[in-house]
């Protein structure tokens, strides 16, 4: 949602609530601060003569009303994140409840004649109707809330274009925390009505395939009878957005990243026939870790696509403006530090502001040798406890390098041979624990591919060897 947008639904908002549109005054400031400006620039940006108190009074009088209507503590400083976030939420609230609304109404949008990729003769065949209602049937019940909505434009833009593409399988695939969940969500509050169902499910409880299936059956089914005999054919003539989250608990645990758990082999067959079958609809899936055939199947098929997703950059401020934190200037500092992870950055705040009073510059100034991660160590270690032998050697012995290493770097009292060694750096780059060094074409230091731990699981490697 552009500034424009947010402020028209803040409009429309108020007047709901107030029986009273904004003035173009009230319009001109909120729009303003809402493009990070200050009072004066927004002064010089008015037609009207307005002088700088007046229309700072008036700015807090805006955000007295806003805090009113929207019944949060709305001030200058949050005002964008805070709004943001509802506008979000009101759109999630709102598609989600399209759900209960169509199954009691009977209300479906069963593959359109408008339906650009409608299989018309498998249709016929089917016994499929058309009818032309709009409204997509939509279940995120199993969905965690979205609590924040901060950022991810590119993100989302890009996930936008492989949908546009007829991208039939996307992973999204990152550390824990970053944001994965959060981003699909915001997607879907987009992009529901360019579907015609949308389900969310979670793998947190390693359910076997054929559960995954038959729920997924029973979803479809509310809206076609006779029911359909597989999901792909509902993929066919349906558009379907199918979200799988946590999907690194069908993975093995103490083994190279992405080998599926004995009895769950099958969910690899299943998704490598969703990326080669022709069809309308997408498969998201969500993980800590990436497996080589979802590599291989980027690869070789053109609708296929991977994303690692990364931490939030400078949206990452507006965690700290939301948590009133004091030092603006060295919040770069500390978002840098914990690597702009909303999860990171949320658990670290709360110590900022528990023992330092929000006081950035005062929890920096004992950081400089001794990174401070407290109740950041239970998730790093959930992340090791699931590395192989040979990959929790490895990193042990990254941590203990100053800088980058290359590939003839293999340490020479390594029991890993060296075919082991490539593979241990390949699996612990697609858990994320593991990043390739860019190579600077003007210095001579790095004239090859070098890789990284990453910075804070080497800090708590570090600290547990002494």
């Amino acid at each position: 949602m552009d500034i424009q947008e947010l402020s028209k639904w803040v409009d429309e908002q108020v007047f709901a609530k107030t029986g009273e549109h904004l003035t173009s005054l009230q319009k001109s400031i909120l729009e303003g601060v809402l493009n990070y400006q200050n009072y004066p620039k927004i002064v010089a940006n008015i037609d009207d003569s307005y002088g700088y108190n007046y229309v700072k009074e008036e700015g807090a009088k805006l955000w007295r009303l806003l805090s009113d209507v929207f019944e949060e503590d709305i001030k200058q400083s949050n005002v964008r994140s805070i709004l943001e976030n509802k506008a979000s939420s009101t759109i999630y609230n709102f598609v989600n409840s399209l759900n209960s609304n169509n199954i009691s109404n009977s209300n479906f949008n069963i593959c359109g004649e408008n339906t650009k990729h409608s299989d018309n003769n498998y249709k016929k065949r089917a016994n499929i109707k058309n009818n032309n209602h709009q409204s997509p049937i939509i279940d995120l019940t199993k969905a965690p809330e979205l609590k924040c909505n901060y950022g991810r434009s590119l993100e989302i833009s890009t996930l936008k274009e492989w949908l546009d593409n007829k991208t039939r399988l996307i992973t999204i695939y990152g550390l824990s925390g970053i944001g994965k969940t959060a981003l699909t969500l915001k997607l879907i509050s987009e992009i529901a009505t360019e579907f015609d169902y949308i389900i969310y499910r979670s793998l947190e409880n390693v359910p076997k395939l054929i559960v995954i299936k038959d729920d997924l059956k029973r979803f479809f089914a509310q809206a076609q009878s006779p029911p359909l005999p597989d999901i792909i054919d509902y993929l066919i003539c349906y558009r379907c957005l199918i979200i799988l989250d946590d999907m690194q608990n069908i993975f093995k645990t103490g083994k190279l990243a992405g080998q599926y758990l004995h009895e769950y082999q099958d969910y690899d067959k299943w998704f490598n026939r969703i990326a080669t079958l022709s069809h309308q609809s997408c498969l998201i899936l969500i993980s800590w870790e990436l497996s080589s055939d979802l590599e291989i199947l980027e690869r070789e098929h053109q609708y296929t696509q991977i994303l690692n997703l990364q931490g939030l950059g400078e949206d990452a401020k507006e965690i700290l403006r939301d948590k009133d934190l004091k030092n603006q200037e060295m919040w770069d500092k500390l978002i840098n530090l914990y690597q702009s992870n909303p999860s990171w950055l949320n658990i670290i705040i709360s110590t900022i502001l528990e023992l330092f009073d929000g006081d950035v510059e005062l929890f920096l100034s004992d950081q400089e040798n001794n990174i401070y991660l407290g109740d950041l160590e239970p998730i790093i270690e959930s992340h090791l406890q699931r590395l192989s032998v040979s990959e929790t050697k490895l990193i042990y012995w990254l941590a203990s390098q100053n800088e980058g290493v290359n590939m003839n770097q293999k340490p020479a009292n390594s029991e890993l041979s060296k075919a082991e060694f490539l593979q241990a750096i390949k699996s612990l780059m697609r858990r994320c624990l593991v990043e390739k060094v860019p190579i600077d074409k003007r210095s001579l230091r790095h004239t090859s591919t070098h890789f990284k731990i990453n910075f804070i699981f080497k800090q708590y490697l570090s600290g547990q060897r002494h």
